[in-house]
């Protein structure tokens, strides 16, 4: 488990931009069972492409398209275990990876970002993909 004087600012970034935090299994269960609309999923991370990459470009996104997710979540691995792990559940047949981002449909993964589609690639990348999902899907 990282320190959250460690993690905060990483989780705040999220936050400002509407993110609800996950931050147990229940609460995990409870948005994405039987979820209606359209839900974009961070897994959040403390990795370097979290940082440079995956969060600046889920930032950009949503701040650059016309249609954005009705809702936002996050949970972050190395911090929330249990609703981690209880997200990966819904993010099947997708393997663990932290960072990644999954758009969700009436309960659907739609569109996935996974950690091999964030490194080594620019935020800017990462918000046109993300971007491109958003006019497609919500």
């Amino acid at each position: 488990m990282y320190p959250l004087e460690l993690v905060k600012p990483m989780e705040n970034e999220l936050l400002q931009s509407g993110f609800t935090p996950l931050t147990d299994e229940q609460e995990v269960n409870d948005v994405l069972t039987n979820q209606k609309g359209t839900a974009l999923l961070m897994v959040n991370s403390v990795c370097g492409c979290a940082a440079a990459n995956a969060r600046p470009g889920v930032r950009m996104a949503l701040s650059k398209s016309n249609k954005t997710p009705d809702k936002l979540y996050t949970v972050f691995a190395g911090v929330d275990r249990e609703a981690t792990a209880k997200a990966r559940e819904f993010l099947a047949p997708y393997p663990p990876s932290s960072p990644s981002i999954a758009l969700f449909k009436d309960g659907e993964i739609v569109h996935m970002i996974e950690r091999y589609q964030i490194e080594g690639r620019s935020a800017d990348i990462v918000a046109a993909n993300l971007k491109m999902a958003f006019d497609q899907y919500c």
